[in-house]
């Protein structure tokens, strides 16, 4: 048994699942892996269209699909704390 890890890759989103935030593993023409977090906004014609959260669309060929699950909202952007202002005295 070799010391590579295997991991199991499962398709866990459908059509059903447009409106919601997805994590989604593609396969490029090169044969390389990219990762697409964001918005699944349409499922049609064997494309899916994902928003990333930079507003861009990304789409991606059903086909080149190996893994993709639905994710949790983003969470809100958390706030700095206010520095105090030294009081006069």
């Amino acid at each position: 048994m070799s010391g590579r890890f295997a991991a199991r890759l499962v398709v866990a989103i459908s059509g059903a699942d447009v409106g919601q935030r997805i994590s989604l593993r593609r396969r490029l023409p090169t044969g390389e892996y990219s990762d697409v977090v964001g918005v699944l906004e349409s499922w049609s014609g064997g494309t899916l269209a994902v928003r990333r959260r930079t507003g861009e669309l990304v789409e991606v060929p059903e086909a080149a699909m190996v893994a993709a699950k639905v994710v949790p909202p983003q969470p809100p952007p958390r706030r700095r704390p206010r520095r105090e202002e030294p009081e006069d005295g």
